[in-house]
């Protein structure tokens, strides 16, 4: 618990109010100080570059073993069983990333990119033909339930299924809020249905999924493991890939400045994408629990208490960026930490990558305008920042 010379402040990471504009409550906790006691949830939190930074790359110190959210999984049943990936320590870890590491190598990626960017380029070619499109639906959602789980094997039955799952599984890494609640009732009855497809008979042979259980086979997972294996794959590969697309358009479209960069220079797709993940990051928090006393500055924090650690507030520090409310796609985004950092560091962000790369890249070649074409709206999720609705008019070059 803190001291009382601790600062503390009141204020909820997880309102309406936060989740929609997230800026004020990041600015708050940075400039009061290295570290926050949050009373109304009892944790800690970060929001500073290089603390969250620091702490991302300390696992000894800040670990997952205890849950990347609020729940303590060491002392409460979350609804879903422990991801092995990102809620365990070495040396389980270990295990478990480098069979990751071996599925999702650059050469691997290389024999996806032309299939990729095949359907970037249908994509692209369905927008021009309706010119007025809801960018959340159209971009965000569709082009990561094609690629993504095309490329880890799976059929195409069901695959809107996948869209209210990560978004309770998103929810879950925060309070057992409301919000939590209703993700929770619309997603249960889908449960099945993943557990289903995250099993080998479902899988196309060479896939990423079937490698999965080819491992499992040589001995270095069990077939369990490989399932949940399969369940972080589907749940974290699709809906961070779906906010990080749709924030991107969206600041591309708010920026006709940036837009017409990126129009004239289709190349800076990659820097595009990186800076729209700084700007607007997708995942804006994670947690971590402390392994022992720590300081920080001049706070204490306990074994065992939980730290909430701001990616979205890291990512606009001004003490790293320079001009960080600014959105500029020419920008050295390098160092921002939308995928997390460190051994924990998302598995699956090459792939997030080469999704935003191409499908800006050809929006970029064949769109001469991109403007909103209405209000968008959120999708309140208590960790994963995306939209519901993005309305966009476009005209092709």
């Amino acid at each position: 618990m803190q001291a009382d010379a601790t600062p503390v402040h009141e204020l909820d990471p997880f309102s309406d109010e936060t989740l929609t504009a997230p800026e004020a409550v990041q600015d708050a906790i940075r400039q009061t100080g290295p570290v926050v006691w949050l009373s109304r949830y009892g944790v800690w939190a970060m929001a500073g570059h290089g603390e969250v930074h620091a702490a991302l790359n300390d696992w000894q110190t800040y670990s997952s073993a205890s849950g990347a959210g609020l729940p303590n999984l060491k002392r409460e049943k979350g609804w879903r069983s422990p991801s092995i990936i990102l809620e365990v320590d070495p040396p389980d870890h270990t295990k478990t990333r480098l069979v990751l590491s071996r599925i999702m190598s650059p050469a691997a990626l290389r024999t996806i990119r032309d299939a990729f960017q095949a359907e970037a380029e249908a994509l692209v070619g369905r927008l021009i033909d309706m010119r007025r499109f809801d960018a959340a639906t159209e971009i965000a959602q569709a082009y990561p339930l094609r690629v993504f789980p095309d490329a880890l094997g799976l059929d195409g039955d069901g695959r809107e299924n996948l869209l209210p799952i990560g978004d309770l599984n998103f929810n879950g890494f925060g309070p057992q809020n409301a919000r939590f609640e209703a993700s929770l009732a619309k997603a249960k009855p889908l449960l099945p249905w993943l557990a289903a497809k995250c099993g080998r008979g479902h899988l196309r042979a060479g896939s990423f999924g079937a490698q999965i259980y080819e491992a499992a086979d040589r001995g270095d997972l069990t077939e369990d493991e490989a399932g949940l294996l399969m369940r972080t794959f589907l749940l974290a590969g699709i809906d961070t890939t779906v906010g990080g697309l749709g924030n991107a358009v969206h600041c591309l479209a708010t920026h006709p400045g940036e837009w017409a960069k990126l129009t004239e220079g289709p190349a800076l797709s990659r820097s595009a994408f990186e800076e729209a993940l700084r700007f607007d990051s997708p995942v804006q928090i994670f947690f971590r629990t402390a392994t022992r006393d720590t300081e920080v500055g001049t706070v204490l924090i306990h074994k065992d208490e939980k730290v909430l650690l701001m990616l979205g507030g890291a990512n606009r520090d001004p003490a790293r960026w320079e001009r960080p409310g600014v959105f500029d796609i020419e920008r050295k985004a390098a160092g921002h930490v939308a995928f997390g950092y460190g051994i924990h560091g998302c598995v699956g962000q090459m792939v997030a990558r080469l999704e935003g790369e191409l499908v800006l890249g050809e929006m970029a070649k064949r769109i001469r305008t991109l403007n909103l074409d209405g209000e968008p709206r959120r999708n309140l999720n208590n960790t994963l920042r995306s939209f519901a609705s993005l309305p966009v008019v476009i005209e092709p070059k």
